[in-house]
């Protein structure tokens, strides 16, 4: 971030840098659920005859066109997005908050706010499920071990096994694998099972194990099936509402649900799956206190305790080149699209060989380090590039490469620097219909989104989205690259000029 030389900009700067440093030591606002003031808080369940019903939450009022409204900055905050959640513009937000500066990418986590409101109604809950930093799988879940924890509970997952890649595996292995390739908490995916089924309690395993997570799609039947389409779920509804592209859903029933805009975007989430699987008082009590909260508490205590931010303010990428050979032309086949599963996050693009035949065919062309680092995870169709060198893939930037052919691959712990071979281009690894690399990038755990406060710069060129998936642009000044699939003249890019 440029300060300028003014002294108004000075000034401008030396708060908000004194509001990012803060946000790395800020404590967790007490509350139900990590509710802050004023946001209303959980009203707990009453007996209605011999039924638990569900006492409704507190509504927020109609407020007048540009109220100004209280709002603490949560993990990831950005201006843009913020303004699609309060139904405002970046514009009025700079206006009531004079310190932020135009060109600030995340918002300091903890940083009390005033965001001009324009009410639409049918706002949801204002109950916080979860923190950020506990539905990603980043620092928070580094130190732990879900073999252990499930083998030091009582319940049936822990002598249950079932198939996935290519072998009969524990469940424990099974979750972790999800959680890995999805990267979200295996924490978070434990919690839904016992919520589910009492995994880790309840000794008996239930009759019908091909639907365990709830989603009786026969597309979608057995253990990691259901962890797939759930950790995909679940990263849709995260992505959507940090990104300002979900800001509604349906329920079963056809209701409209608008989350509530003080909501962070991993409780949005876990309000996501469940809509996709309950209604009435079953989705009400799921995502309230003593639904999915209750359970996750129960076995990993007060997720808002352990919250620790994993996104700063200020956030900004390192300077990163093409993913090829300086001098070469390679085509911009792939927009931002999803980085891992379908749909959110729009985190990846893709690059092919400007001289590859058509399909899956062999090359001779190499995919480069973007930046240096050490190689943390090498496996079929995949390296990950680990730019902070700690050998922790949770930790810092990370640089996800996909359909990396087998051979020659850079094998884990390989130390390379920027515009090193790490591997060739290929159909390995998953859906492709020609030979390219998918690149992605991840913060602290994080899929960070192609396009945005934090969009893909590469060598200079600004990944922006387009219309629909894969489509999209890079834009260099006046420049453009325009993503297509048939890796037409206008789609070429030459790395190094």
């Amino acid at each position: 971030m440029s300060c300028g030389k003014k002294n108004l900009y000075l000034l401008v700067c030396i708060v908000w840098i004194l509001s990012a440093c803060q946000s790395v030591v800020a404590a967790p606002v007490p509350g139900v659920g990590g509710n802050q003031t004023p946001e209303p808080a959980g009203v707990e369940p009453t007996e209605a005859g011999s039924e638990l019903a569900v006492t409704p939450y507190p509504t927020r009022p109609p407020y007048t066109p540009g109220e100004l409204v209280d709002y603490v900055a949560q993990t990831g905050d950005t201006l843009p997005t913020l303004a699609l959640r309060f139904n405002t513009t970046v514009e009025e937000i700079l206006a009531a908050n004079s310190f932020i500066p135009a060109n600030a990418s995340t918002m300091p986590p903890g940083m009390p706010m005033k965001i001009p409101v324009y009410y639409v109604p049918f706002w949801g809950s204002p109950y916080k499920i979860l923190p950020d930093s506990l539905f990603i799988n980043g620092p928070a879940q580094i130190d732990f071990d879900t073999a252990a924890f499930v083998a030091e509970h009582p319940g049936w997952l822990k002598d249950y096994r079932d198939y996935a890649y290519g072998d009969t595996r524990s469940a424990a292995t099974i979750i972790d694998y999800v959680a890995v390739d999805h990267s979200v908490s295996p924490r978070l995916l434990l919690a839904l099972l016992e919520y589910w089924n009492g995994a880790l309690t309840q000794p008996e395993r239930p009759s019908n194990t091909a639907y365990l997570l709830g989603n009786e799609d026969w597309r979608q039947k057995g253990f990691y099936l259901q962890l797939v389409w759930a950790a995909n779920t679940l990263n849709n509804g995260y992505y959507g509402w940090r990104s300002g592209s979900m800001l509604e859903f349906d329920r079963l029933s056809g209701r409209l649900e608008r989350p509530d805009p003080w909501l962070n975007a991993a409780t949005v989430a876990i309000q996501y799956y469940y809509a996709h699987l309950l209604d009435g008082q079953d989705y009400e009590r799921a995502v309230a206190y003593d639904g999915f909260a209750s359970a996750y508490t129960s076995l990993f205590g007060d997720p808002w305790a352990a919250d620790v931010p994993h996104i700063p303010g200020s956030l900004a990428q390192p300077e990163f080149k093409l993913p090829f050979l300086p001098g070469l032309t390679w085509a911009y086949t792939g927009g931002p699209h999803s980085s891992y599963g379908e749909g959110q996050p729009l985190a990846a693009l893709d690059f092919a060989p400007g001289a590859m035949e058509s399909g899956c065919s062999p090359t001779s062309a190499w995919a480069t380090a973007v930046a240096a680092g050490v190689v943390v995870r090498s496996e079929y169709g995949t390296v990950v590039l680990d730019l902070d060198g700690d050998g922790e893939e949770r930790t810092g930037w990370t640089v996800f490469y996909y359909h990396v052919a087998s051979k020659g691959r850079a094998l884990a712990g390989k130390v390379v620097e920027a515009g090193d071979l790490l591997g060739q281009p290929s159909c390995e690894g998953g859906r492709a219909t020609g030979t390219h690399i998918h690149i992605a990038r991840k913060y602290n755990g994080e899929w960070v989104l192609a396009d945005g406060a934090l969009a893909f710069n590469l060598e200079g060129w600004v990944a922006r989205n387009g219309a629909q998936e894969y489509q999209g642009t890079l834009q260099r000044g006046w420049h453009t690259i325009t993503a297509n699939t048939f890796a037409d003249a206008g789609s070429q890019i030459e790395a190094g000029k």
